[in-house]
């Protein structure tokens, strides 16, 4: 039982900094463009063909 009062406000800590970083993600703009990293593989080889 008393394994529960360590593990439980550990866990509460672990959750909120999961919470903070994916808040924090989205504030900074981490998934507004998911597709141009992809592609810029693709362009950079066709600019070097060129």
């Amino acid at each position: 039982m008393t394994i529960l009062y360590i593990m439980i406000p550990i866990s509460i800590v672990l959750a909120s900094f999961f919470v903070y970083t994916f808040l924090w993600a989205v504030k900074n703009e981490q998934f507004d463009d998911l597709e141009t990293p992809a592609h810029k593989i693709l362009i950079d080889d066709w600019n070097k063909k060129i």
